[in-house]
């Protein structure tokens, strides 16, 4: 059963005002990639349905998908049991990783038994 949680405020962003957002496919379950959000971008995903995060490079906001066309549209956010990272099941619309991959997680570390 899920919780509705609507209080921004209670959310734990980090000492740099940020929280990690990982973003998943809605239907197929795959991590698509991680970003960080600030409680602006935080809004503005929940405003809109599209996934905005806080470029920690450039000190921006930026939606995903503004340049490349590939938008992750949010059909729903969750929030871990401290508060203190999200996940973003989202409706890809084209790659997730700005090489072209499906999902920023295409390599592999051998494990070694």
């Amino acid at each position: 059963m899920s919780e509705i949680f609507d209080n921004v405020e209670e959310l734990k962003f980090d000492a740099n005002g940020l929280i990690p957002a990982i973003v998943q496919d809605a239907e197929t379950k795959e991590i698509l990639m991680v970003a960080w959000m600030n409680a602006e971008s935080f809004q503005l995903t929940q405003d809109t349905g599209q996934a905005h995060f806080w470029s920690r490079s450039r000190k921006e906001i930026w939606l995903k998908g503004a340049t490349s066309g590939n938008f992750m549209n949010i059909k729903k956010i969750l929030i871990d049991c401290d508060a203190d990272t999200l996940v973003l099941l989202a409706e890809p619309v084209g790659p997730a990783c700005h090489t072209g991959e499906r999902s920023c997680f295409y390599r592999e570390v051998e494990i070694r038994e």
